[in-house]
């Protein structure tokens, strides 16, 4: 499939070429994880983290939870997207609103470039888990604005431009504990602020996404639609387990699903995936993408413990999607 990938051309991406015989759409790898559980010393984990280029290298804004379980929100910087320096102190943000400004807690956060600027969207504490959202310029100064919903959400999830004219935001309403459900949604906002235009994109189905699924990377846009890697959720006898999927929505209308692949494409099987504080997770929440070439480099939390890297190609994904796409 000849797809086009519009975005900008990023040769410097970290990069792995298949191993001989791996016949996975997407190889991990071999220098995981990329990002140790006790990187900073502040640090019992980091992991679900997002990275953007910036400047001629990388940054990052990094879930940590920190040796008295608090979770919190760290900048990272990195020159080959490998090797990273966290910066040891959380994120203080600026609010004009000393009430959504009050940190509570932050986790699992997104990073996009959009117009002028680095948006960040995570999981901010207010009465319950919902949605904040601030920009930076330049990794040390973060301005946060409204809390994009109310409670109970996560997984908020900004396109990397606007959609006719308005921004656009995936997110999963979701309660207040480890949630046993949830759907991905649809909203647009004119300002960044007001948020609206509510819209179902699609649910749980059988098998490895049959308790809940929820956005992952910034949405890729290409030629067949929106590439959306997200998260899926299996019940088993032992827990939750999450593993990696893929689907393409309309570029105009992203609430409309064009196809869906019904298998995942990546689940917990190495040992870092496997083993740590919440066993058996693949959380997918960035994605590099050269558009010159197709080539990913995705990154994604490993047991909720540490960051891991695989990669791939955009078209290879989205061959996966057709070849065996849910009914």
């Amino acid at each position: 499939m000849g797809v086009k990938i519009f975005g900008d051309p990023l040769p410097s991406i970290p990069w792995e070429e298949r191993p001989t015989g791996a016949q996975n759409i997407v190889w991990r790898s071999k220098r995981n994880p990329v990002i140790p559980r006790d990187a900073i010393p502040c640090s019992n984990s980091i992991f679900n983290s997002a990275v953007v280029p910036f400047g001629d290298a990388f940054a990052g804004v990094f879930r940590v939870d920190d040796t008295g379980r608090q979770m919190q929100l760290h900048v990272g910087h990195s020159k080959d997207g490998v090797a990273w320096e966290l910066d040891p102190e959380r994120i203080s943000f600026q609010a004009e609103s000393a009430e959504v400004g009050t940190f509570i807690y932050g986790y699992d956060p997104r990073v996009v470039w959009l117009e002028d600027r680095y948006y960040v969207t995570w999981c901010n504490g207010y009465h319950g888990p919902t949605i904040g959202v601030a920009y930076t310029h330049d990794f040390e100064t973060f301005y946060q604005l409204e809390n994009a919903f109310l409670p109970f959400n996560r997984n908020g999830v900004l396109f990397p431009r606007k959609i006719n004219g308005r921004y656009a935001m995936l997110s999963r309403p979701s309660d207040n504990g480890h949630t046993p459900f949830g759907d991905i949604f649809y909203s647009e906002s004119p300002d960044m602020q007001f948020w609206g235009h509510h819209r179902h994109v699609f649910g749980t189905a059988n098998g490895w996404q049959s308790t809940k699924v929820g956005a992952g990377p910034i949405p890729i846009e290409t030629s067949e639609g929106w590439l959306l890697i997200y998260h899926g959720v299996l019940t088993s006898c032992n827990g939750f387990v999450y593993s990696a999927g893929a689907a393409l929505l309309d570029l105009d209308e992203p609430w409309r699903v064009i196809a869906r692949a019904r298998r995942y494409f990546m689940s917990p099987q190495a040992p870092y995936e496997n083993i740590g504080d919440v066993p058996n997770v693949v959380f997918p929440c960035a994605a590099l993408c050269d558009a010159a070439t197709g080539r990913l480099a995705l990154y994604y939390g490993g047991a909720d413990t540490v960051v891991a890297l695989a990669f791939g190609y955009v078209g290879d994904l989205i061959d996966y999607i057709f070849e065996d796409p849910l009914t």
